[in-house]
């Protein structure tokens, strides 16, 4: 059967209006409808004139619509339950329209639900454990049945095998569901019945009646006395849409008195839950948390009920229950979709206000203020958006095109909801608009700034300068060129080239930097159009410096590329030796310069700062650095162009004890020089005086030995001292070093003077005592020809007297200042000395020579026959003055030193004498050589 029921208005201007059907659901294909052109008092004729047709977007494929007559009949089976769900009503929408004149028309078709579906539980059998405990009137769940069909046609009640212990009480859901729960009338008893069986029936309302079945299996169970209980039997969330996965809903809580097992809960969905409600929710067993895990979608269900039951671990446990309504905030998750129904790709300049652009249309799929929507256009475009019907929109010119202005519009429609926050959605359709020439060619930019490296390749492109014009066709097409202009006194066209056709640039030189930074040059662009139509743009062209000039070295300056530096040996660490100062032709990062040192600098002595150039101690010079050793640094400057170029320069640092200030660059004030200067004159003027009065002093000894002693050699060699004035020899007998031996020197008895030296000698004994004069001469094996020097003696010794006497006399003994028993100090004494006559054996001669008076004499024996304390006063030879006994003779042994005057003395150790020594000795003097068994005798 079909209702028809027909509803016409108009809106505004007559253009608008809107029908409504209804149609029964799961009808065949091609049942009639209603004829959308009679009902809208269309002429049937004039349908295809007037191109009538449905809006794309409006098109489904259950409905169909016969354009040539108007009639809407049913092209696929409509399943109601299907495409709306559980929804209380079911609409489908279609938009016709026809032109010449533009007239749309909505249709409402709505879905009638018939009864084709009965109710049904989820399983054939349920079943339900109630402990023997439970008290009348407690209340069992019973888990519902399902009827997909709406309205009078839906589940509508639940009925029971009549019975003695059980009743149903049905209830309604908010949302208008029943559901059954089981109240116990009477007590139970397990001994004497323990399972209880019923026949469930669910009842829908739809005529006829159609029910489901299932079998309800009720067990007793043994008593547990205490059941969890939850904190309230209704729990209500509010949950956002579009919530994800692991979302909490609620955490339920439920407690039992019990322990152990008795006390420990589990949670679960009961039966009465949908399959949809398990798809979308879970709950944990242990701990009672409700959490997302499905897609929940206010579009679909705006609310959902989850029946939980809560239950021990106890034997024959009771579970209590709970309801949680879940209700979904609506989320504005839906953006507003437009459609475009007819678009006009092109309008003329012409085209008077009002003109019809386009036909679009906005849907949102959200509800309240988040399905309402506000369509604008955007942008400074002359069109404007005009409301038709609900959601439908005309756009249409809003003035005079002018295609000098644009040769075409994007226009972009925007659609916004009313949600928080709002979505918008946009799209944009284009239009072209003609016209003419009347424009120049105009340059993307009014100056251009083309920068081009150095040391080009002439020919290269350089740049490319591009100008626009908004007409077509030959108006639109340009060409290039440069105008004339001089650059450093030459064409321009020397410079650079321009293509004509496509505005690139070319380089027709090699630049350079240092010579040409940057010039400037202008560029036309004109068109082909009739008048030609020109503009004018500046191209600035800066050389951008390449690093193609190493550093140079300009201090310090040296010899050979070689700088030379002073540095004290007392500097401290960080004393400044010097700043290496270097200058680089390029410019930017190629001109800036870090200083290091290449090599040279032992042991890290000296550090250089990179970016000063300052060459600086590291550390104190070495106490054992070789002065004549300097360093020899290789320092290197380096740019940091890319690749880098770098110049080395050699500075050699001589080490000095001290440093004039001026020699060095950073250090030259006029006040150092002063300060160097004076310190100078002071050095001088003390060496000056030291060495004046040295001098001085040497000449008065000179004169004071002159006045002392008196030169008479030729006395001194007629007497039978032969050795007496062997002075001048001393020193030469030094430089002597070849060792003699005691074998080597011969004791002789003399009985001529002229041919060997003769060497008196006195037995010990004391004064006045026997004693008895022998001259005794010690001469070498191999040199005793020399002793002939004596003869010639006389001759030399008038010219040397007093040079001799001067250096006798400024020396003592050798054993130190004149102590007592030195010689110096017994000729000062002499005076002192007793009435005896202790030179008898002497000549003045000897005496005037600087001798003193125990030179040729025994020492002085006191009557009690004690002998002298040292042994020195036994002893002493002419001629050997200050030089220290260790100097001239040494043992074999290397014991110890060993002087001419103890040589011989230990009979252990054989006394040996520099060959050189001896040689020098007797080539003056003959210096007596005195035996053991002489060790008490005096020599003269």
């Amino acid at each position: 059967m079909i209702v028809l029921f027909l509803l016409f208005s108009w809106i505004v201007d007559g253009v608008v209006s809107q029908l409504h059907y209804s149609v029964p659901e799961e009808q065949d294909h091609g049942t009639f409808v209603g004829n959308i052109a009679e009902d809208l008092g269309l002429d049937i004729t004039k349908l295809s004139s007037r191109r009538f047709q449905t809006v794309p977007s409006s098109r489904n494929p259950y409905l169909e619509v016969n354009l040539e007559n108007g009639a809407l009949f049913v092209n696929e089976k409509i399943d109601r339950e299907q495409i709306c769900k559980q929804s209380a009503t079911c609409l489908l929408h279609m938009e016709v329209f026809l032109e010449n004149p533009l007239e749309l028309f909505r249709v409402e078709i709505e879905i009638m639900d018939i009864n084709d579906n009965p109710p049904s539980f989820p399983e054939t059998d349920i079943t339900i454990e109630i402990t023997e405990s439970a008290t009348p009137g407690t209340r069992f769940p019973v888990e519902s049945a399902f009827d997909p069909d709406v309205g009078t046609n839906a589940l509508r009640t639940y009925e029971i095998t009549t019975n003695n212990y059980f009743f149903l009480d049905v209830q309604t859901q908010g949302d208008g569901n029943k559901f059954a729960e089981l109240v116990l009338e009477k007590p139970l008893d397990r001994e004497q019945q323990a399972v209880h069986r019923y026949v469930l029936t669910a009842v829908d309302g739809g005529m006829p009646q159609r029910t489901g079945t299932a079998l309800l299996v009720v067990k007793v169970l043994d008593s547990n006395d205490n059941v969890p209980a939850f904190d309230q039997s209704v729990y209500t969330v509010n949950l956002p849409e579009n919530s994800p996965p692991g979302t909490l809903v609620i955490q339920l809580n439920a407690t039992d008195m019990d322990e152990g097992q008795n006390g420990e809960i589990v949670y679960s969905f009961s039966s009465h839950n949908s399959q949809r409600v398990r798809e979308l929710f879970n709950i944990d067993a242990r701990t009672g948390r409700i959490e997302v895990i499905g897609e929940v979608d206010y579009e679909e269900s705006n609310t959902y009920q989850l029946y939980v039951q809560a239950k021990d671990l106890g034997p024959n446990a009771v579970p209590a229950h709970c309801k949680v309504l879940v209700k979904l905030i609506d989320v504005n998750d839906n953006t507003p979709e437009i459609s475009f129904s007819t678009v006009t790709e092109s309008v003329s300049e012409q085209a008077a206000p009002g003109t019809v652009i386009a036909l679009l249309s906005v849907t949102d799929k959200d509800s309240g203020e988040n399905g309402q929507t506000h369509c604008e256009i955007v942008g400074d475009v002359p069109f404007k958006l005009k409301s038709s019907f609900k959601n439908y929109y005309t756009i249409v010119t809003d003035g005079l095109l002018d295609r000098e202005n644009a040769d075409s519009y994007t226009i972009t429609v925007v659609a916004k909801d009313k949600g928080i926050p709002s979505l918008a959605t946009s799209k944009s359709i284009k239009v072209q608009v003609s016209d003419e020439n009347d424009n120049a060619p105009r340059f993307m930019q009014p100056i251009y700034d083309v920068y081009v490296t150095e040391n080009n390749v002439p020919g290269a492109y350089i740049y490319a300068v591009s100008a626009v014009d908004p007409d077509i066709g030959q108006n639109a097409h340009i060409s290039y060129s440069i105008l004339e202009c001089d650059i450093q006194g030459m064409s321009v066209f020397t410079y650079v080239s321009i293509n004509s056709e496509n505005g690139y640039l070319y380089a027709l030189r090699s630049f350079d930097y240092e010579q040409l930074k940057d010039f400037s040059f202008m560029v036309q662009a004109k068109d082909s159009g009739t008048p030609d139509l020109s503009s004018n743009a500046t191209v600035n062209v800066v050389i951008v410096d390449q690093n193609d000039n190493a550093p140079s070295v300009i201090a310090p300056l040296g010899k050979n590329g070689t700088a030379k530096e002073h540095l004290p040996r007392s500097a401290e660490p960080g004393y400044l030796v010097t700043r290496i100062v270097a200058m680089d032709a390029d410019d930017g990062e190629n001109a800036r310069l870090s200083y290091s040192i290449l090599r040279g600098n032992e042991m890290g002595m000296f550090r250089m700062d990179w970016r000063t150039g300052e060459l600086r101690t590291a550390r104190r010079v070495s106490s054992k650095r070789d002065p004549h050793h300097p360093y020899d640094l290789l320092i290197e400057v380096r740019d940091h162009g890319q690749p880098p170029l770098s110049s080395t320069a050699s500075v050699v640092i001589v080490l000095v004890d001290s440093i004039v200030e001026g020699h060095s660059g950073d250090r030259g004030s006029s006040k150092a020089k002063e300060n160097s200067l004076d310190l100078t004159l002071i050095l001088i003027i003390a060496l000056g005086s030291v060495s004046f009065i040295f001098l001085l002093a040497m000449i008065v000894l000179a004169v004071r030995c002159q006045k002392d002693k008196k030169l008479n050699i030729y006395t001194c060699l007629a007497s039978d001292c032969c050795l007496c004035c062997s002075s001048c020899c001393s020193r030469q007998a030094r430089a002597r070093k070849k060792k003699l031996s005691k074998s080597d020197i011969m004791l002789v008895q003399s009985t001529n003077v002229t041919s060997t030296a003769q060497v008196p000698v006195e037995e010990s004994g004391s004064f006045g005592s026997h004693h008895q004069n022998q001259n005794y001469c010690y001469q070498t094996k191999h040199q005793r020809a020399e002793l002939s020097y004596l003869v010639d003696r006389p001759r030399r010794v008038n010219s040397s007297a007093f040079q001799e006497a001067d250096i006798v006399s400024s020396k003592d003994s050798g054993h130190g200042d004149s102590e007592q028993g030195d010689s110096d100090h017994d000729a000062t004494n002499r005076g002192h000395s007793s009435g005896a006559d202790l030179f008898s054996n002497c000549t003045e001669e000897c005496k005037a020579l600087g001798h003193s008076d125990r030179c040729w004499m025994p020492s002085f024996v006191p009557s009690d026959g004690r002998q002298a304390a040292d042994y020195r006063s036994n002893l002493h030879v002419p001629g050997m003055d200050s030089v220290p006994d260790t100097e001239v003779f040494e043992t074999e042994e290397q014991t110890g030193d060993r002087s001419f005057s103890t040589f011989g003395k230990e009979k252990s150790h054989h006394g040996t004498l520099e060959r050189k020594e001896f040689d020098a000795l007797l080539s003056s003097t003959r210096a007596p050589y005195k035996p053991p068994y002489l060790s008490r005798k005096r020599i003269c």
